[in-house]
């Protein structure tokens, strides 16, 4: 099978046999992958990354023990639980100290022909969403966390900076929860101290410190920024003003299908380029570039 590789800042596609499926365990094709700032990030050399990245998907299971999984149309959840330790019996186990993470920590991702999940982690995709929609279904769930974390009213004005493929999945999450979603790019001037809710979703240190600078008194930050490296912040402003800053990570699978299943939450238009699976270093070359959105491996 055609598998993409990532090893010292290089995009390759190489050969690979095809894996085997452990009990418990599904294994799929790949549909359609989705290409994120995280995969970047990895090529760039976050977590000293080598091997097959991908985590947003569309797969059919080809095989599983549980056999009523096979021929279905699934995404997945990424983070692959113990489910023995503490935060497993807490339902956290995206928090699981001995997690592996599909595509980023020590699991082989999605950008290969045939790549295994536990059948857990599995979600059916609605015969309404199409292939190329429900991609969407991993990043969309990150922004709907925001709104499992966050009491936002309905009516609220939200700022959202970052206008790239997570910031526009969040303001149209929260414009679907009735909010006013503003967003801003780097290029627009901060105001300060203006809004209750701020969402960073930047990928950039100074970004989130802008977001802090926007934020009123007693004012909430959303970060759903993953930056490699330090970030450094004016902890003097957050503690005088009083601001919560709220780390915001994995979501809500079903909350995000029913959303696209009902056409309230609607992502055609983010789609910048496909390609195919084997042309995967073109693809990243592309989702690189300033101003691409959502970039996609079909296979």
């Amino acid at each position: 099978m055609l598998a993409v590789r990532i090893e010292e800042g290089r995009v390759e596609v190489r050969r690979r046999p095809r894996p085997r499926a452990k009990p418990g365990e599904a294994l799929i094709r790949l549909l359609c992958g989705g290409i994120c700032n995280t995969d970047l990030e990895l090529l760039r050399g976050y977590y000293q990354f080598r091997g097959t990245p991908g985590h947003e998907f569309v797969g059919e299971v080809v095989a599983c023990d549980d056999r009523s999984w096979v021929g279905r149309r699934v995404v997945g959840e990424i983070n692959l639980a113990c489910e023995n330790c503490e935060w497993c019996r807490r339902g956290l186990g995206r928090h699981c100290p001995h997690r592996t993470v599909l595509g980023i920590v020590r699991h082989p991702g999605c950008f290969s022909e045939f790549f295994t999940l536990p059948a857990r982690n599995l979600h059916v995709v609605p015969d309404e969403v199409r292939t190329e929609a429900a991609v969407f279904t991993e990043p969309l769930a990150a922004a709907c966390e925001i709104l499992e974390q966050v009491s936002i009213p309905a009516g609220e004005e939200v700022a959202v900076r970052g206008p790239g493929k997570l910031g526009l999945l969040t303001a149209r999450v929260l414009e679907a929860h009735g909010c006013a979603a503003r967003l801003f790019s780097r290029h627009d001037s901060v105001p300060r101290a203006a809004f209750r809710w701020v969402v960073d979703a930047t990928g950039s240190a100074e970004g989130l410190r802008q977001c802090v600078e926007m934020t009123a008194p007693r004012g909430t930050v959303i970060v759903k920024s993953t930056v490699h490296g330090a970030v450094r912040l004016d902890a003097a402003q957050v503690v005088v003003n009083e601001i919560t800053l709220v780390g915001s990570r994995c979501g809500p699978f079903p909350r995000a299908l029913e959303l696209l299943r009902t056409g309230r939450v609607r992502v055609d238009d983010l789609i910048s380029a496909r390609y195919a699976l084997d042309s995967a270093p073109r693809a990243f070359r592309h989702a690189a570039r300033r101003g691409a959105l959502k970039v996609l491996l079909v296979c």
